[in-house]
């Protein structure tokens, strides 16, 4: 039994035997599954790379030799992140760079056209334009006192335009911030431009720190002194300097008698020619008329949301402008300015007013400034003569200009027309007077 037991033994070692030997001769493991040795397998979706960790030595085949992998190439710019690779050892990363990248099909066209869905959008927006007149109205109120009355509501108006009746769209009675141009007369006597010199104080306080003023002057031309500004000093320093301007002196010219030349013999001037000079005066202009349309043309371009005053202080003569009153009348009311002023000197005096209507030959007019004031809403000027009451009177046409009613409401314009329309505010209240613009110049509508 001893030695069938080692015959089986011996047996057993010898199959085992050529089982391995069979395993050796026969192809690689690692050819089947795919993997060499020395490569540690990662198990499904570990995207963590592999550590290089040496196999340990195998009886069945040497290790394989270590060897470095090739430098990658540059990676190629991507125009977009959806094109972009995703880095290696993304399982999810390389699939997606394994299926070929999705691009929309190529069209070719015409040279000179491009293909619709490359127009800008914006072209195939439809536009409509169309032209509409908002016509705002300001509207001073007062008693049978002169004083200003507040309080009134849109139903205690009633706009007519040519004698209709219109639609109220809009109504305020909250104060406007102011755009003026003052217009100062230099040619007034120089006794009352003196006394004007010493109101400036007060010119400058009646405006508030956010409106904004210019300073004209005018005689017989028309200058700028400042350009439109909110600060207070600068339009101070600027009538400073106006103290130092002299206004006409006083009185006629002399064209004869015995102080119009020098020592005569027989008529004849003592050591001269013996023919008498003939003294031709100066030609005296007061260019109103052009002092307006200046401050008119400038005040137009500022901005829409101030209300547009042109304050003028002045005797109120007018001569030798080469604008006339229609035509500067027609910029204001267009515009929407008001003119407000202070007539001073011979043009506040009651009987001095009666003798100018007469038009005197070669002394001009003296109607025009209240014709201004009347036409564009302004109201009528205040003439004055002692420093206290034109001091008064800046206080007073600032906050009529700064807090008056605004009415407003929309028209259609008529084809081919911008004809003068007529306005009349009715204010339903007993006992007062109202103040605003005559009329408007509407915009023509488009052909």
């Amino acid at each position: 039994m001893t030695v069938g037991k080692k015959s089986k033994r011996r047996q057993a070692f010898g199959a085992i035997w050529l089982c391995a030997l069979a395993l050796i001769l026969s192809e690689p493991l690692w050819a089947q599954s795919g993997s060499q040795p020395g490569q540690n397998q990662q198990p499904a979706g570990n995207a963590q790379p592999s550590q290089d960790i040496p196999d340990t030595p195998s009886t069945v085949q040497p290790p394989v030799p270590k060897t470095f992998p090739p430098t990658p190439p540059a990676p190629i710019p991507q125009p977009s992140d959806e094109g972009r690779q995703a880095p290696a050892g993304d399982s999810g990363a390389q699939d997606e760079a394994a299926a070929p990248p999705l691009m929309a099909p190529v069209k070719t066209v015409a040279p000179g056209s491009a293909p619709r869905n490359q127009v800008n959008p914006a072209d195939d927006i439809y536009k409509i334009t169309t032209t509409v007149n908002f016509v705002q109205i300001p509207v001073m109120v007062k008693d049978k006192n002169g004083r200003r009355v507040d309080g009134l509501l849109p139903k205690d108006f009633q706009v007519l335009e040519n004698g209709k009746p219109q639609k109220l769209t809009y109504f305020t009675s909250d104060p406007y911030l102011l755009s003026v141009a003052i217009v100062l007369d230099t040619g007034m006597a120089d006794v009352t431009l003196q006394k004007v010199n010493q109101t400036y104080g007060s010119l400058v306080g009646a405006f508030s720190p956010y409106d904004e003023v210019a300073l004209y002057t005018y005689s017989s031309t028309v200058s700028q002194v400042t350009d439109y500004t909110t600060k207070p000093e600068r339009l101070t320093a600027a009538l400073d300097e106006m103290k130092e301007v002299r206004g006409r002196s006083n009185g006629p010219p002399v064209m004869g008698g015995p102080f119009s030349g020098g020592p005569t013999v027989n008529g004849a001037p003592v050591g001269g020619p013996t023919i008498s000079p003939v003294n031709t005066p100066e030609r005296e202009s007061y260019v109103l008329n052009d002092a307006i349309l200046r401050a008119a043309v400038d005040l137009s371009k500022r901005d829409r949301t101030r209300r547009k005053m042109i304050f003028v202080i002045s005797d109120g003569r007018e001569l030798g402008s080469r604008a006339s009153y229609k035509d500067v009348l027609q910029l204001l009311e267009t515009q929407g300015i008001q003119v407000k002023a202070v007539v001073v000197d011979t043009g506040a005096l009651p009987v001095y007013k009666q003798v100018e209507r007469l038009r005197i030959k070669g002394q001009g007019y003296s109607e025009i400034l209240p014709k201004y004031s009347h036409a564009t809403g302004g109201g009528d000027p205040y003439t004055e003569l002692s420093r206290n009451s034109m001091e008064d009177a800046y206080s007073a046409i600032t906050s009529e200009a700064r807090n008056q009613y605004t009415l407003g409401y929309i028209v259609q314009p008529v084809k081919g027309s911008s004809a003068y329309r007529s306005l009349e505010v009715v204010v339903y209240r007993k006992d007062v007077s109202v103040y605003t613009k005559s009329g408007y110049y509407p915009m023509p509508a488009a052909h």
